[in-house]
């Protein structure tokens, strides 16, 4: 599929004819930032969903005022939706895997609290199931479920591209990670964060050479400049474990909610 193909609901439907009574699609992103929260998007659609809003993509090819603009458009098409946020303090302490696991798990809890059809499966963007829980469940440093229980997880390369609803929960994510790193921005204008929205771009590389680390940076990550940083310790000096804006892994700015 060429990077303009328009994607569609091929696969969902197919998914939703197995007998499913809901499909939740999700994609993350900010994986590999090193700043900010990870965050994962999800939607919900069943057998009765019409086509996507016009203009869907995945979120990468969009322009900020596109995504912006389809972010109401996607919450009125499906029948439920939610964002999760996990925090730099979660990915330095479980890891990143562990924390895309409890994004995506509070974004589903989001369409379990929705007065919707049970979420049957899941469709996932990417090779890795990172939704659900490991069997190992003593596995030392794992985070407590978000959710009771999580139902199938199908991944799929490159869904972003080719799922109608898994670019609409790209862009839900996108726009609302975006929204965060611009929040955050206002008060650490030295890094460049409403451009590069927290990756590695050289202002950031240099901001951080030139004035340290943040709260809001992933320490463990051997940051330039920064490769013997103790991030607990840090944290204590700085006098406070996790920033207010990414303390609870909710929707934390609002760009999704509040348009509800």
């Amino acid at each position: 599929m060429s990077p303009t193909a328009v994607p569609t609901l091929r696969v969902e439907r197919r998914l939703l004819r197995e007998g499913l009574v809901a499909l939740a699609a999700a994609d993350e992103v900010g994986r590999g930032a090193l700043c900010g929260p990870v965050t994962v998007g999800m939607v919900l659609i069943d057998a009765s969903t019409r086509s996507a809003p016009t203009g869907v993509r995945d979120s990468k090819l969009l322009t900020p005022a596109a995504r912006e603009r389809l972010v109401p458009r996607i919450q009125r098409w499906a029948i439920a939706y939610g964002v999760g946020h996990a925090s730099p303090v979660e990915i330095d302490e479980f890891g990143i895997i562990a924390a895309l696991r409890l994004a995506g798990q509070r974004a589903l809890a989001q369409l379990h609290l929705e007065t919707g059809p049970e979420v049957g499966a899941v469709l996932l963007d990417g090779n890795h199931d990172y939704l659900s829980t490991p069997e190992q469940e003593a596995l030392f440093g794992t985070p407590a479920p978000a959710v009771a229980e999580v139902p199938r997880v199908v991944t799929m390369i490159k869904a972003d591209m080719k799922c109608a609803a898994v670019a609409a929960a790209s862009v839900l994510a996108k726009t609302s990670r975006d929204a965060i790193l611009h929040e955050l921005a206002a008060d650490h204008p030295a890094y460049g964060w409403a451009e590069n929205k927290g990756y590695s771009a050289p202002e950031h590389l240099a901001a951080l050479l030139e004035h340290g680390p943040t709260l809001h940076h992933r320490l463990s990550w051997r940051l330039p400049g920064c490769e013997e940083l103790d991030p607990a310790a840090f944290r204590r000096a700085a006098g406070s474990g996790v920033p207010q804006t990414v303390q609870n892994g909710a929707d934390l700015v609002g760009t999704v909610e509040e348009t509800r």
